[in-house]
């Protein structure tokens, strides 16, 4: 059932504490932490702690938490000084949520990548 934990998911094993992270931000519904593999300086995976296979089923499923994950997303940045203000350091980020194997989704839990911290030219890869 959608929501519900999956037994056989890594990002559900790490909300659960089975599998360690480094935990950036912790929230009600959310958990930010740092990708095992950076694709740029900054680069943190922010999840919806309740199991969602994707960006759309989150979406369609639980709008409210997938306004949380973007709101996050907003927030590691700014913690990671990437966040563009006024008088602000930051460069700014990039917001990417892969949707499907052929775009490169391999956990099959929604999030979003949050990257920064260098130039992210366009289009990616």
């Amino acid at each position: 059932m959608a929501g519900e934990p999956q037994a056989d998911c890594l990002f559900c094993k790490i909300v659960a504490g089975e599998v360690p992270a480094t935990v950036v931000r912790d929230t009600e519904t959310t958990v930010a932490f740092r990708d095992i593999n950076p694709q740029a300086p900054v680069h943190v995976l922010v999840i919806p702690k309740a199991h969602h296979r994707d960006a759309v089923t989150l979406a369609t499923e639980a709008p409210q938490v997938a306004a949380d994950v973007l709101r996050e997303a907003g927030e590691v940045a700014a913690l990671e000084k990437l966040a563009v203000s006024e008088g602000g350091p930051g460069t700014g980020y990039r917001v990417v949520f892969n949707t499907g194997t052929g775009a490169g989704q391999t956990v099959f839990h929604a999030h979003a990548h949050v990257l920064g911290g260098r130039g992210l030219d366009w289009p990616p890869g």
